[in-house]
C-alpha cells in the first residue's frame, strides 16, 4: 500500500515555530513512532524512516511505501524494546547491504544484515552479526548504528538496564553492554563478522565503555565521534572521540555520572584506569538551573550541523531531551559557554537524523517526522551531480620542542584556498578540540596552546562551497626539560 503524505519536495507544514536563528520544522510526514531517519548514500530524496515495531517506511516524492518489515522478528514494545536504528553500508548502491539494531523474541540485542533488492528488502536475506543477552531488564539498549569514516560500523550498547548499573556490565571489559563496539561486518570464516586489528582489546569488538545508555551518537565532516549518553539522577552527558583515537575511552560510569561521583560499585571502580576517566564535554542537570539553560532527564544526542541553508547553526551540534523535547545546540569548541535553545521543540523526541546531503531531520515517538530548514532552504546534488572536490590541510609548528609550560605556534593552511577563505579550522589536541579560528586572505590561520607535556595535534576543516572535509596530519610537540639554575658563587 502506497500513501501520500507532505514531504520535502513539496510543500510542507510547520512543525514550530521559527527559531531565533531562523530554522524552522517542517513535516515529512506522520508515522508510527519513529525511531531513526536516514536515507540511501546516493538518493538523499529517499528517506528511511525506522518504525519502533519492526517496520521501515521509505518516502519519495510524496509516496510513502514500506522497505522492510520485521514485526515477526522484534520484541515490542515494552520498556524500551523495539527496532532501534540502522545503518547503511558505505557501498549501500552497488550491494543493497545495510544494517539494523533491535531487541529480539529471545530477550537479546540484536544486530543483524540485510539486503535489498530494488526498493524493497526482504527478511529471507536477514543474517544475524551479533546477539548479545539482555534478560534481565527491558531497558538501557543503546541500538544506534553508523558507519564511521574508515568503513567500520559502531553499535552503542547499554549497560543492561535497572539502576547504578546494577549488573555491573559498564566497567566489565569482557561484558558487551555499557560499550561502544566496532566491528567489520562482513562474514570472515566461520565468524558473523571481524574483530578490526586496531581495536584496543585484541580479539574484543569493545571500541570503548563506561557508559550507562548511549542512546544516540554520530561522526562529525572530520570524524570525531559524539555521544549522548543518557543518565541516571544527577546530569546528561555529551562524550568526545576525537577523528583518529586509538579507542580504549572509559567514560566512567558507574564511577561517575558525568562529572561527578557515581555510586562507584562496579568492582573495576577500584582501579581507574592509567590515563583516567574521559570526562564529558558538556553535561546539563535534571533540575531547572534557571536563565534559560538546558535540563531534561534523557538527552537524545544529535549531529554537528552540515547544512549551510541553516544559517549559524552551520557546525554547531544539535541535541534535545526526551523530557523537554526542547531543541538546543552548542559550538564544539566551547559547548559549555555556546549552549543556546534554538526556539524549537517536539513531543518526546526519540532522535535525529541525516540524510546523505547533510540536511537534518528530527523524529518524534509521537508520529512526527520533520526536517529542519532555513530561511533559504537549498536543494541537494543527488547521485548524478557533482562531488565535493578533495580539501588539503595542512599543519606545521615554529618548533616541535617548547619549554614546559610555554606556548608553541602552530601554522594550519588549507588548500585549495579560493572558496575557503574565512572557513573555520578547529585545532584538537589528543581528543579535544581546543579552538577554532578562521582562515585569513592567504587560507592560513595559528594557534597558541600552552605545552606542558608530549601532545598530538590535528587540524580540521568542514566540508563547504563545494569543497569535501579535510584532516591534517599529526603534529607531534614535546617539552623540553627545564634545566636547573646554576647558583654563582659570590
Amino acid at each position: 500500500m502506497i500513501r501520500i503524505v507532505a514531504v520535502i519536495t513539496g510543500l510542507v507544514a510547520l512543525a514550530g515555530a521559527a527559531s531565533a536563528q531562523g530554522a524552522t520544522l517542517q513535516t515529512i510526514g506522520g508515522f508510527s513512532s519513529p525511531m531513526y531517519v536516514t536515507s540511501p548514500p546516493a538518493e538523499p530524496n529517499r528517506l528511511l524512516i525506522v518504525q519502533r515495531g519492526g517496520r521501515i517506511e521509505q518516502v519519495r516524492d510524496g509516496a510513502v511505501s514500506n522497505f522492510a518489515d520485521l514485526e515477526a522478528q522484534v520484541k515490542c514494545c515494552n520498556g524500551e524494546q523495539g527496532l532501534h536504528s540502522i545503518a547503511l553500508a558505505p557501498d549501500f548502491t552497488a550491494t543493497g547491504r545495510f544494517y539494523v539494531a533491535y531487541t529480539n523474541l529471545g530477550d537479546q540485542l540484536v544486530v543483524a544484515e540485510m539486503r535489498s533488492s530494488g526498493v524493497t528488502a526482504s527478511t529471507a536475506t536477514l543474517r544475524e552479526v551479533v546477539s548479545i543477552p539482555h534478560p534481565v531488564k527491558n531497558n538501557h539498549y543503546g541500538g544506534q548504528l553508523q558507519f564511521g569514516p574508515e568503513g567500520l560500523l559502531y553499535v552503542s550498547t547499554g549497560d543492561g538496564g535497572g539502576e547504578d548499573d546494577e549488573l555491573h556490565n559498564a566497567q566489565n571489559p569482557s561484558s558487551l553492554l555499557g560499550k561502544m563496539l566496532r566491528i567489520d561486518p562482513r562474514q570472515s570464516g566461520v565468524l558473523p563478522y571481524t574483530v578490526p586489528a586496531g581495536n584496543p582489546i585484541p580479539g574484543s569488538p569493545v571500541w570503548s565503555l563506561g557508559m550507562r545508555n548511549p542512546y544516540r551518537f554520530s561522526f562529525d565532516a572530520a570524524g570525531g565521534l559524539w555521544i549522548g549518553d543518557v543518565g541516571q539522577s544527577k546530569v546528561e552527558e555529551v562524550d568526545y572521540a576525537a577523528a583518529g583515537a586509538a579507542g580504549g575511552a572509559n567514560y566512567g560510569w558507574n564511577c561517575f555520572e558525568g562529572s561527578q561521583a557515581g555510586k562507584a560499585d562496579d568492582p573495576e571502580c577500584a582501579t581507574p584506569p592509567p590515563g583516567g576517566y574521559v570526562a564529558p564535554v558538556f553535561e546539563y542537570p535534571h533540575a531547572d538551573p534557571g536563565g534559560g539553560k538546558a535540563f531534561g532527564c534523557a538527552i537524545i544526542g544529535g549531529f554537528v550541523v552540515r547544512d549551510h541553508s541553516l544559517g549559524d547553526l552551520f557546525g554547531r551540534y544539535v541535541y534535545t531531551d526526551y523530557c523537554s523535547g526542547e531543541i538546543r545546540s552548542f559550538a564544539p569548541a566551547a559547548p559549555t559557554g555556546s549552549d543556546r535553545s534554538e526556539g524549537l521543540s517536539i513531543d518526546e523526541p526519540t532522535s535525529f537524523g541525516e540524510d546523505s546531503c547533510g540536511r537534518l531531520y528530527v523524529a518524534g515517538r509521537e508520529g512526527l517526522v520533520a526536517r529542519l530548514v532555513g530561511a533559504s532552504p537549498v536543494g541537494c546534488a543527488t547521485a548524478d551531480g557533482p562531488k565535493g572536490k578533495p580539501t588539503y590541510v595542512g599543519v606545521r609548528a615554529q618548533s616541535r620542542r617548547v619549554n614546559r609550560n610555554k606556548r608553541a605556534l602552530i601554522t594550519a593552511w588549507v588548500s585549495p584556498c579560493k572558496e575557503r577563505k574565512g572557513d573555520p579550522v578547529t585545532l584538537y589536541r589528543g581528543r579535544k578540540a581546543i579552538g577554532t579560528r578562521r582562515l585569513d586572505r592567504a587560507c592560513t590561520t595559528r594557534f597558541r596552546p600552552r605545552i606542558s607535556r608530549r601532545w598530538n595535534f590535528r587540524a580540521t576543516v568542514s566540508a563547504r562551497s563545494g569543497y569535501e572535509s579535510g584532516l591534517s596530519r599529526k603534529l607531534t610537540i614535546k617539552p623540553r626539560r627545564n634545566k636547573p639554575k646554576q647558583r654563582r658563587d659570590q
